[in-house]
């Protein structure tokens, strides 16, 4: 019953699209820059007598559905170009097409006409197309776009998005990976390629990866952060809406290719990066796009980690786990886009677009790990001293060869349909994204142990948060003798296949009216169907001896590490030489440990969404308001397995067991739920160039499948003591009410001022708890890491924005541009008894960018400013993880040679920021991870046709 209603929801609007026959055509047009290139979206044309706007869609057409008889002004409007108006003359029936032309502000039209490209390149014809595109928009958003030659502002898409309102981008190996939105955790986000998901490539989190997708490939972003009915209810944060490329969307061909080099200061190295893109029109009713980027990083990090906090008896705080790690990570990716645009008629236009991306990782890792189990013999404030004499010191030392390959694929088929006063969107879509790994080696372990009296003493100096010390007291000899450290561990992941996919149905159908009053009142309706399947399967080798000798001695290396000297450590080619040549034969294999870790990382899950929804659209000059209701019913079945690990000596059944042995038991868990999710939108404009709008809509966001799924992992001493990590299959969704009101001022034809306030309130919010001696779906325990949905949360929020092309200024200045924008967010919740920041929200986030372009050359420099946030919830507030504040300056320059040719450079993280996460104390703050990176130039030559 529930598939029928919601099947039919989504399929009604295209059986009527078939079925219904044409009636009174409507006004419709285009509007296009004067040279002729491009489409102006986001344009907004308004019949002046009626007070009825229409917004340009990406194709440059507009369409009023129904128009009485009359004689009308019809005007067109675009951010930084001068307003053009036409008189027409609509007729009892027959069709009225007005196609305008816009020309920038300040077009000199004596004398022949002067037609500058502002609007349709470089960083004036982005921001004027993100101003444009927010004015004229139903909800509160953000825009990002290319302009007419293919330039997209950064290049990867979580780069991009850095600059935007609201936004703070969370590194990974200093390179920006996934996008929080108003401060909150990126798992709060929806993503999607050309109205269709962009699937997580982990097998965890929600959370999707952005930095997996070139910018080359994406013609615009937006980032909404107030939902309509038509939109899918899956997001608190905001939904990032991603576009590429449309043939019908430009006036011309286009070739554009560019070839480029990145060079590391850490590893100085430099890396080859190039693509290509082209839009070719068959005719002004077929044409095909499409692109091809391929980049190969290589760069360095050097990284310190911490774990195991504690206080002697001497009040001397120390680690009982020290690391230093010496990265160096190659990063390929390549991806390519195709679109296919058909319009048969003037009525229907037809589409297919795929978009393919492959991120290739391989992470090599030198590592020397300290590991005490007794108190330091000494220390003060800032200082530990450990001695041998006192208990063991064990040293490791170690080498990490991953190569993680991740995917995305989408691809769709669909159109839209005019009949009259109706329209009808329709869409077929599927995705997929997996990660995969095939014999990483993660790690191959070396150790020595000193546990008597003048083996080895070592001095930690904490200091210095970010860069704490060592030093070696005494037994520096035998400290760095490679013979000493003997072969322990070798994990090898045979394999990893996480596979995320998704199909989806959708259509919707919208009829427009002429109210008496001169309003206009359009009714639409529509359905989606999405069915999702992800799983994860793992096969992990552990590998804890060798027949023979084998120590570090036989594959020694060195390191490319910077904050210390880390002696003598693994080398990759001499460990695989020497792995190819013995054969991983002479290896011993612990099955039992290697079928736990196996199986404890697998599981599937199936989730489908059936959603339907109905919503009205008022216009009536000023006022715009949007409401409606959609209904998503959500149907979970979730497959894992229940892991015990007892040890030898232990009773079962009231037998001990003579050997450690793994109980395995799958499990599964079904479970259905359903939200009404209403919202409204009010646009209102107070002044021609003054705009106030508010936004209230419930919405939700579902737990992650690695939270949910029925993984159960015990692992039991001989004492009988169990200590365990769940997940947890009752978990409910997030879910939440929403409130948003903004002013923006247009108070010139390029430039915006706004202001905002946004108000969450979120039940049921999701953390990761420790707890002690309790029972969880029927397992006991003593202690327990499980996910639990926490009580209530409040989230409140200001943001400001100011952005203005500075022409009004004299020569030379009249080149620059400037843009601002700054976040404040105040998220807090209760969980078990205490108040707690929102994990991954930043209370602070500003963006600031000076621009400066004029004639062939074009200049930026962007800080990005982020404050800290709490990472990960401790079993106090002392072991709680926070992240500290970041801050980062990329400075970019254009020059063009020729109107084809046009040389680029680029310095990413020019200020050489830095990444540290570490504990509030007790006393003082207490390092867990500190990472630095310098800094990245890019540069090269892009040519276009």
């Amino acid at each position: 019953m529930k598939l029928s209603l919601f099947i039919g929801a989504a399929v009604a609007p295209l059986v009527i699209a078939l079925a219904t026959p044409a009636l009174a055509e409507p006004v419709t047009g285009t509007v296009v820059d004067a040279s002729g290139t491009r489409a102006l979206q986001g344009a907004e044309v308004t019949i002046v007598e009626l007070g009825q706007t229409a917004i340009v869609g990406a194709d440059g057409s507009f369409r009023f559905g129904d128009v009485p008889a009359g004689s009308y002004t019809l005007r067109a409007r675009f951010a930084g170009a001068v307003d053009d108006v036409r008189t027409i003359v609509v007729p009892e029936s027959g069709e009225v097409s007005v196609d305008f032309v816009l020309n920038p502000v300040g077009t000199d039209m004596a004398g022949g006409a002067r037609v500058d490209d502002v609007l349709v390149i470089g960083q004036r014809s982005n921001f004027l197309s993100a101003i444009s595109r927010q004015r004229s928009a139903d909800t509160v958003q953000t825009v990002l776009t290319r302009d007419a030659i293919g330039q997209f502002p950064d290049q990867n898409v979580a780069e991009a998005l850095r600059r935007a309102p609201g936004i703070n981008v969370l590194n990974d190996q200093g390179e920006g990976r996934f996008v929080s939105v108003r401060g909150l955790d990126p798992n709060l986000n929806s993503s999607s390629i050309n109205g269709n998901r962009v699937l997580a490539t982990g097998g965890a989190e929600r959370a999707v990866a952005l930095d997996v997708i070139p910018s080359e490939l994406i013609e615009s972003i937006e980032i909404k952060k107030t939902l309509t009915p038509d939109m899918d209810g899956d997001t608190i944060g905001g939904s990032i809406e991603i576009s590429t490329t449309s043939s019908l969307d430009r006036r011309r061909n286009l070739y554009t290719a560019s070839i480029e080099g990145s060079y590391n200061d850490l590893n100085e190295v430099t890396s080859p990066k190039g693509s290509v893109d082209f839009i070719y029109k068959f005719s002004d009713r077929f044409g095909v796009a499409g692109g091809l980027s391929y980049y190969n990083r290589e760069f360095s990090t050097d990284n310190i980690e911490m774990d195991g906090w504690d206080v002697s008896d001497d009040g001397i705080a120390f680690a009982e786990d020290v690391e230093f790690r010496d990265y160096d990570v190659t990063r390929e990716r390549y991806g390519g886009t195709l679109t296919f645009d058909f319009r048969p008629n003037d009525s229907t236009q037809l589409y297919f677009r795929a978009l393919y991306s492959k991120f290739d990782d391989t992470e090599l890792r030198r590592r020397l790990i300290f590991g005490f189990n007794e108190q330091p013999r000494s220390g003060s404030d800032t200082t530990a001293t450990f001695d041998s004499a006192d208990g063991r010191i064990q040293v490791r030392r170690d080498l990490k060869d991953r190569r993680e390959v991740q995917s995305v694929r989408t691809f769709s088929v669909g159109g839209r349909t005019d009949a009259g006063a109706w329209r009808f969107n329709y869409d077929l879509g599927y995705s997929e994204a997996d990660q995969q790994e095939n014999g990483s080696v993660d790690p191959i372990r070396f150790q020595s142990r000193f546990q008597t009296p003048g083996a080895l003493g070592v001095t930690f100096d904490f200091s210095n948060l970010n860069r704490p010390s060592y030093e070696i007291d005494f037994g520096q000899a035998a400290f760095v003798d490679p013979d000493r450290y003997g072969f322990t561990l070798l994990e090898r992941t045979t394999r990893e296949d996480a596979r995320d996919k998704e199909f989806s149905l959708k259509g919707d159908a919208a009829y427009s009216m002429t109210l008496p009053d001169s309003s206009s009142l359009e009714l639409k309706f529509g359905g989606r169907l999405r069915q999702r399947e992800k799983t994860q399967s793992f096969v992990i080798d552990l590998y804890e001896d060798f027949d023979g000798d084998f120590t570090l001695a036989d594959v020694l290396g060195s390191q490319t590490y910077g904050l210390a000297d880390l002696g003598p450590l693994p080398d990759l080619r001499r460990v695989t030489d020497f792995i190819r040549t013995n054969g991983l034969g002479r290896f011993e294999r612990n099955d039992l440990e290697s079928d736990f870790v196996s199986n404890a990382e697998n599981y599937t899950a199936d989730e489908d969404i059936y959603a339907g929804y109905a919503l009205a659209r008022y216009d009536n000059g000023p006022l715009r308001v949007i409401g409606g209701v959609r209904v998503e019913h959500t149907v979970t079945d979730l497959n894992g397995n229940r892991l015990e690990l007892v040890e030898e000596g232990a009773i079962v059944g009231g037998v001990p067991l003579a050997d450690d042995t793994l109980f395995i038991t799958p499990v599964q868990f079904e479970s259905d739920y359903t939200d009404w999710l209403p919202s409204v939108n009010v646009r209102y404009e107070l002044a021609d160039n003054v705009i106030a709008r508010f936004g209230a809509f419930r919405s939700l966001m579902r737990p992650s499948f690695g939270q949910q799924a029925p993984r159960f992992l015990v692992e039991e001493n001989e004492d009988g003591e169990r200590s365990g990590e769940f997940g947890n299959p009752d978990l409910d969704p997030y879910r939440a009410w929403n409130f948003d009101a903004t002013l923006e001022y247009y108070f010139a034809p390029e430039a915006v001022l706004q202001g905002g306030v946004f108000y969450k309130k979120i039940t049921d919010y999701i953390v990761e708890a420790e707890f002690e001696n309790g029972t969880f779906n029927g397992i006991a325990y003593d202690e327990a890491v499980i996910p639990i949905n926490g009580e209530e949360a409040t989230v409140f929020g200001i943001e400001l924005s100011y952005g203005q092309a500075l022409t009004f200024l004299p020569g030379p200045f009249d080149g620059l541009l400037i843009n601002l924008n700054y976040t404040y967010t105040d998220a807090e919740g209760e969980v078990l008894g205490r108040t707690i920041p929102l994990p991954t929200s930043s209370e602070h986030t500003l963006n600031a960018v000076l621009g400066y372009e004029k004639g062939p050359l074009s200049l930026r420099v962007a800080g990005a400013y982020r404050s800290g946030y709490l990472d990960e919830l401790g079993g106090d507030a002392d072991s709680d993880r926070y992240v500290d504040s970041h801050f980062q300056v990329d400075l970019s320059g254009k020059y063009r040679l020729t109107e084809n040719v046009q040389l680029f450079g680029e310095v990413v993280n020019l200020n050489d920021a830095t990444y540290t996460a570490y504990q509030r104390g007790p006393g003082r703050d207490r390092l867990l991870q500190y990472e630095e990176y310098s800094w990245t130039a890019k540069f090269g030559v892009r040519l276009n046709f």
